[in-house]
């Protein structure tokens, strides 16, 4: 399996990344509601085609 070191450096890391995932989305959070509004549309639309795309896979068997 892992070593502990293995295990230390994986937890040390993915609290890293999602701490500095977060200080990124907070630093530009001004730009994104300024350049980014509207964006559930698109999210709307890619589920819609989604299920689309299943019922037609799911029906044709």
């Amino acid at each position: 399996m892992f070593s502990t070191n293995q295990l230390y450096f994986a937890l040390f890391f993915a609290v890293s990344f999602v701490a500095i995932l977060i200080w990124s989305y907070r630093k530009d959070i001004k730009l994104h509601k300024i350049h980014y509004k509207n964006t559930y549309i698109v999210a709307i639309a890619a589920l819609v085609v989604i299920a689309i795309f299943t019922v037609i896979t799911f029906s044709m068997h």
